[in-house]
């Protein structure tokens, strides 16, 4: 088996998906306590929201090759079938509808902790960039709740 063959495995993709997707999430919940610090440490916010932005993107493409490859042919077909097929067709459809515009949120996230204190002060967008970064984060958790859901119901269906 060559290294291809292991990075694309089942198993090591969710691994990838879901281990980036919480380096993300905590990587943005740091980035929220660093832009309410006073006075800004542009390095760590900079840093953070770098993190962030290329931990969603890691998660978002194993994660993307994961469904491509396996969940259409292998997992979905076990949910369709199951007691549960609401799963796949509200869940998942949700999930993959949230998962596609976090990373635009997430950049836009990141671009607002380039700026300068002083800047962001004077733009008086301090109260809406500590939403949206928390709101980037709690998507994350939200999306990883319904990976959870739709995993659960896999195995549930028969599936592993």
């Amino acid at each position: 088996m060559n290294l291809v063959d292991i990075i694309t495995a089942k198993p090591v993709l969710i691994g990838i998906h879901l281990g980036f997707a919480i380096l993300a999430i905590d990587a943005f919940l740091w980035l929220l306590g660093e832009m309410r610090r006073t006075p800004w440490q542009l390095r760590h916010l900079r840093l953070t929201a770098f993190i962030g932005v290329l931990a969603y993107a890691i998660s978002w493409l194993a994660g993307g090759y994961y469904y491509v490859k396996f969940y259409g042919t292998l997992v979905k077909p076990i949910i369709k079938a199951s007691e549960a097929p609401w799963v796949h067709n509200i869940v998942m459809e949700t999930k993959e509808h949230i998962f596609l515009f976090i990373i635009p949120l997430a950049v836009t996230a990141a671009l607002i902790a380039w700026l300068k204190e002083e800047d962001w002060r004077a733009l008086n967008i301090r109260r809406p960039s500590l939403i949206l970064v928390g709101f980037v984060s709690g998507l994350g958790l939200l999306i990883g709740l319904m990976g959870f859901i739709i995993s659960a119901s896999a195995r549930w269906g028969g599936g592993a």
